[in-house]
This record gives structure tokens, sequence and C-alpha cells, in this order.
């Protein structure tokens, strides 16, 4: 990866950063955002050589002003070679209980937000002739639990939407890549997500106990150099993949009352 060129949203925190300073090691070119200035540029701060690191802050929240955006990231180094979604925001509030306008953000961010900005890179990447494109999922893309309503539905939209994608774009050197991460020791669960729309503020015991996000960052890198379509990251809760799609049944009604928080 030496000289490519990078985009990593969610670039600020959890897995966004620990992605950040890998590829700096690896002495990649690298654009970071993510809404907090301040955080992008500790990040920045933080890697191995900061010139090589560009802060272009934005939230993939305001759809409409990501093709802006990302026509900002081409003129930095007038290509992008990688671009990382790792930006989001989860949940933890019951489906009856959630407003439709915390839905619509959760949506916004995770899947609309995701769509613009890939979408804004892509077309760059086929007039080159070759690129990747990474959407940090869930493993809650692959199947709903309690709690994260409106975030799995985003998570498995991501899916179905780069699937499609991935189809389309095959013959023209394009790799789509989703990652589905388990419990990762993060702040994810800190600015889940409430009924109302405010964050949780508290971490969750499994987020407290899970894979480290440097370890699950490495992972990730692997999995990228390797162009694998999908991979899932995680301790246990990864089984409940294959657990779905063989015994469904007996998945249903374990995850009725296994402890997800």
């Amino acid at each position: 990866m030496n000289n490519k060129v990078i985009w990593i949203t969610g670039a600020s925190s959890g897995i966004g950063e620990a992605l950040v300073y890998q590829y700096s090691q690896m002495g990649a070119k690298l654009i970071l955002s993510a809404r907090n200035r301040d955080e992008l540029y500790r990040v920045k701060n933080n890697c191995k050589s900061p010139v090589n690191v560009h802060v272009l802050q934005l939230d993939l929240e305001k759809t409409d002003a990501l093709t802006d955006k990302a026509q900002e990231a081409l003129r930095i180094y007038g290509h992008i070679d990688l671009l990382i979604n790792a930006g989001g925001i989860s949940q933890r509030a019951l489906a009856l209980e959630t407003t439709h306008q915390t839905e619509k953000r959760l949506m916004d961010v995770n899947f609309w937000g995701t769509v613009a900005l890939s979408k804004a890179v892509l077309l760059g990447m086929i007039a080159k002739g070759e690129g990747k494109i990474v959407c940090i999922s869930s493993l809650v893309g692959k199947f709903g639990t309690p709690l994260r309503s409106a975030y799995a539905a985003s998570k498995h939209a991501l899916h179905g939407y780069f699937d499609s994608l991935r189809a389309e774009v095959g013959d023209k050197n394009i790799n789509i890549i989703l990652v589905c991460p388990g419990f990762i020791k993060t702040k994810v669960t800190i600015n889940a997500l409430t009924a109302a729309g405010t964050p949780q503020g508290t971490m969750d015991e499994a987020q407290e106990q899970g894979m480290p996000a440097d370890e699950c960052a490495k992972q990730i890198v692997q999995a990228i150099k390797n162009n694998k379509e999908e991979v899932y990251i995680g301790g246990k809760e990864v089984k409940g993949v294959l657990l779905k799609r063989l015994f469904p049944l007996r998945f249903s009604k374990y995850i009725k009352t296994a402890k997800v928080t």
C-alpha cells in the first residue's frame, strides 16, 4: 500500500481510527473524514507520517453535500485507490419505541451516506481502471437482534446494494468488500442512539469484552489485500452467521433471549 491513496470515513475513532494507523505504518497517503474536526487532527498527529495525512471534515447524514466532498478529496491527490466506509452509528432501542426521525437518521448515516459517497468516488475509479470500495457493515447485517431494528435494516441494505454493485462493476477491475465485525471494543455503544435519538452514553458489557480495535483493523487490512468479498470478524458471535443459515428456527429461538448488550 506504499503511496496508495486511501480515504477513510469514521476515521476519528474506533475501527476507522485503527485502520488509519495500520495504513499509515504501511506508507499510504491518507484522507481522514468524520464530523469531529479536532479528533481527526488528533488522529493525524498520531500517524507515522502526518505530512501524508489530510483531514476532510464531513457529515454522512448530509448526503446532498457528499458529491462535493468527493470532489474535494479527489483534488488532494488526484485519485482514490481505496475508499473505506467506516463511518456509522448504532442503535439501542426497541422498535416500537424508536421514533421515525431516529430510524431515518440511522438509514441516512449508515446507508444513504455510504452509497452517495461510494458512487461519487466510483466514477473516478472506473476512469482510472481500478479501485477498491470497502463497507464496514456488521454481523447484524447478516441477522437481526433485539434493540437494533433500524441499525440492522441499514446494514442489511448495504449488503443488498453493494452485492448488486459488485456484479455491475465486476468487469471494470473494481473490488467491493463487505466487512462484518461483531463485538469490537470501541465507543460505538456509547454513541448508539436511544429511541429518542440521544446517545446511550454507556458501554455495553459485550462491547467492553470484545476484540481490540487494532486487531480488528489488522484482519480488515488482510481481507482487503486478499480481495475478499465478505469477511466476518469477532469472537463466538461470528458463529451466528452459520447458525442462522443452517438452523434458522433454532437461531430464531436463541436470539430472542440471547444477551446482545
